[in-house]
């Protein structure tokens, strides 16, 4: 998997730059065609892989929906293309929320449009909001969504953050169900690097951003937000696959005073013995690739739930980093806050593993140009990083007339920040203030863990 990077859609705070407005649609609108055509065939377009998750139909109509009814429908007041199809296809779900829908792809076909239609309308709807993008009034100061071309920032970030959605969506397909692109070959190579505990120094950090220091933020990055950090350890890479096997060969998943009285609920009930990614064939542990069963490389990241994260951090006499440590970690250095971990230069594929140029992780420490001034690995890339903070608000925060429901939603104390990057998430969002978020006990995301402890 690779991309075309370019540019942010402005050099500068308050410049506009429509043309790459356009490019950077354009570029989503490819890459997710690309990944529609690995679906093998229509059963497969209609089923669930995820069963909390709509059917894959959904998200192919989703994604020009949302555009559309956000820029040129909410922001712009111009004319309907479709109105069943934009209702039907709005919004995404919650994994935690039932859907009443049928795991069954037959019957899910014949409650879904043929995929015809659903391209046909994903035409229509690109065409309208190229349109605006390269012609509309975007930036209209104090207009509730297009005030800093706000809603052109929405549905940019959007597409791209459900691509990684998708992705893991697609893992869970079975292998016959995608095609397998020519040249796929994951990089196994390379020994588990050693562990370490890096002492990170007491430092300010900024966890939230002034929006008007910024092109774009979401609504839960907003809000300056900065505070103390004290002196604490953390591992110098994150968590690999041969460490995590050690705690399952310990018996960690049979122990329940590693797991929260929830998390150990979950395991009883789904039966959870080993991370989602591992499959057991006779006597050799694999990964579950994205195109091909792999043996388990022990020198990639474990991914995890936040369930699984924290009880091996238990296991291990440590704990999982607050948001405000990552961060400090990740973007403080003796002389200031970075832009990125590695410093100012913008990402490429030196720095990390990232930006969708690759199907699956690669071994941990394997881009040391992208470690931060601590030097600390992969804190940007190859997986995003459970934390033990749960997401909420900063002080002053304020829903987005865009999305008003992105982050409000979810401030329930049920979920829990990410922070970093993984190799699906777009080289646009690997920003200091960017934050991820899911709820403990969901596995399916690609996210790891490094543990950290208190400074003595």
């Amino acid at each position: 998997m690779s991309s075309s990077r370019s540019s942010s859609a402005a050099a500068t705070v308050g410049a506009i730059d429509r043309e790459a407005l356009a490019k950077w649609y354009r570029r989503n609108r490819l890459r997710s065609s690309a990944l529609f055509d690995l679906i093998a065939n229509d059963e497969t377009y209609y089923s669930q892989p995820i069963s909390l998750r709509h059917p894959l139909v959904f998200y192919e109509g989703h994604l020009p929906a949302f555009s559309f009814n956000t820029l040129v429908k909410k922001a712009l007041g111009q004319a309907s293309l479709d109105p069943d199809l934009e209702l039907l296809f709005a919004r995404g779900i919650d994994p935690d929320r039932a859907t009443g829908l049928s795991p069954d792809a037959g019957r899910n076909s014949k409650l879904w449009p043929n995929r015809d239609r659903v391209r046909s309308f994903a035409a229509a709807a690109d065409e309208r909001v190229l349109q605006a993008l390269q012609n509309a009034d975007l930036d209209q100061p104090g207009h509730a969504f297009l005030d800093r071309a706000e809603a052109a920032f929405t549905i940019l970030e959007h597409e791209a953050m459900h691509q990684e959605t998708l992705l893991y969506m697609w893992h869970r397909l079975r292998l016959d169900q995608k095609r397998r692109p020519m040249g796929y070959q994951p990089r196994t190579d390379g020994e588990a690097s050693r562990q370490d505990w890096i002492e990170v120094p007491e430092g300010r950090v900024t966890r939230g951003v002034d929006r008007h220091a910024v092109l774009f933020a979401w609504d839960n990055e907003q809000g300056p937000c900065s505070e103390q950090v004290g002196r604490f350890l953390v591992e110098r890479h994150n968590v690999t696959n041969e460490a995590f096997l050690a705690f399952v060969d310990a018996g960690g998943y049979d122990q329940p005073q590693y797991w929260s009285a929830d998390d150990w609920a979950w395991l009883q009930q789904e039966q959870v013995e080993h991370p989602l990614f591992w499959e057991r064939i006779g006597s050799q542990w694999c990964w579950r690739g994205m195109f091909d069963r792999i043996p388990l490389p022990p020198a990639w990241p474990v991914y995890v739930s936040h369930a699984e994260a924290t009880a091996y951090a238990r296991w291990s006499d440590a704990r999982l980093p607050t948001e405000a440590e990552f961060t400090r970690a990740a973007y403080g250095s003796p002389v200031g806050e970075r832009v990125y971990p590695w410093g100012d230069t913008p990402p490429s594929a030196r720095f990390g593993v990232f930006d969708f140029d690759s199907w699956d992780p690669e071994p941990a420490g394997s881009h040391p140009a992208g470690r931060s001034a601590w030097d600390i690995h992969d804190l940007a890339g190859n997986g995003w990083e459970w934390t033990s903070t749960p997401f909420a608000p900063f002080p002053g925060f304020q829903p987005r007339a865009s999305y008003p429901e992105y982050s409000a939603d979810f401030f329930d104390g049920q979920h829990f920040v990410m922070k970093g990057a993984s190799p699906a998430t777009a080289s646009e969002l690997i920003r200091p203030t960017f934050r991820n978020w899911f709820r403990p006990r969901y596995p399916y995301v690609y996210a790891t863990f490094r543990c950290a402890r208190d400074a003595r």
